[in-house]
């Protein structure tokens, strides 16, 4: 059952595999209480993030979409979440020109360490997504729907 009343909603997870699934799973095993909407996609890095799968999350139906990944100059990868940031903070600016709330989307940094702080985070994002309107799906909306024809 959700920490928050009413119906689910569905909110896509990427997360870096070695700092913020970490911290997920660190918040799982201290059984922090937890919102159930959100469906985590592993990730190697948040630097092999492409925006697009942000893009297309959200046109396809997802109310929201959280990116997480180490702190920055902690990057297993060296360089690869300050390559996310960048992409990712360009990604939240463009999503108002395809029509989507950028207060949909949201990148943060957790570390493997910090399963309380995961757990603030997911639940300030998800009461965050609650208190917007469903987004419309693509079938729904006129002027979205080109973008279905497209594959």
């Amino acid at each position: 059952m959700s920490v928050l009343i009413g119906k689910e909603r569905r909110i896509i997870g990427f997360l870096c595999n070695w700092c913020s699934y970490g911290g997920a799973d660190t918040a799982g095993v201290g059984r922090f209480t937890q919102p159930t909407d959100l469906r985590i996609i592993r990730v190697p890095c948040t630097g092999r993030i492409n925006p697009l799968f942000v893009i297309k999350s959200l046109l396809g139906g997802a109310d929201g979409v959280l990116v997480s990944g180490c702190h920055p100059r902690d990057c297993h990868y060296a360089e690869g979440n300050f390559y996310a940031r960048r992409r990712l903070e360009m990604c939240k600016q463009l999503l108002p020109a395809v029509g989507i709330d950028s207060r949909r989307f949201e990148y943060t940094w957790v570390s493997a360490s910090e399963g309380q702080r995961w757990q603030q985070v997911v639940t300030a994002f998800t009461e965050q997504i609650h208190a917007l309107p469903p987004i419309p799906r693509i079938a729904e909306s006129p002027d979205l729907g080109v973008l279905e024809q497209c594959g």
